[in-house]
């Protein structure tokens, strides 16, 4: 019974001292000079369903819910932010070589038809960005219609990926 009070106590103690170890936030102070929205229109409708299903993991500016604040918690979510920025990062897509520009966009038509974006893991506590058919549909027009400008303003072989 001494041991399993010794262990309880250490991991206390290794609980309270690694709450004084935080990740930095993915917050920005200004919008990015990079942003989609520097290059392509975004309508008030479309940065309404990115702003509430998308930009938390996929842009330079995460809102934070309160359990960030909290340790081994906060660290898994900035690895989940991390890893978002590196598959697709709106604050950056206009500094995306065309043809990457080109697949994203596909990815993001493909991943929301499927249902895999959002992620359900985020959806289960952000309720609010479980996406609706209707703004699915949004999404991927407004996605398509771009790849449709970036395919009638750049030479096809642009678009492929380069071996």
């Amino acid at each position: 019974m001494k041991t399993f009070k010794r262990i309880i106590v250490i991991l206390l103690i290794v609980l309270i001292l690694i709450q004084f170890f935080r990740p930095a936030q993915n917050r920005s102070a200004s919008p990015s000079p990079a942003d989609i929205s520097t290059i392509y229109p975004v309508s008030a409708n479309v940065n309404s369903v990115l702003e509430k299903a998308c930009y938390d993991c996929h842009s330079n500016n995460t809102r934070y819910p309160w359990y960030a604040n909290i340790q081994p918690v906060a660290w898994w979510l900035d690895d989940h932010i991390r890893e978002g920025k590196h598959d697709l990062n709106f604050s950056e897509f206009a500094s995306y070589r065309i043809g990457k520009q080109y697949r994203k966009l596909e990815e993001v038509i493909d991943l929301v038809k499927k249902g895999d974006m959002p992620l359900q893991s985020y959806t289960i506590v952000h309720t609010d960005a479980k996406l609706t058919r209707e703004e699915k549909v949004l999404l991927t027009s407004w996605t398509d219609a771009l790849r449709d400008t970036i395919r009638a303003k750049y030479p096809p072989d642009s678009l492929i990926r380069k071996k």
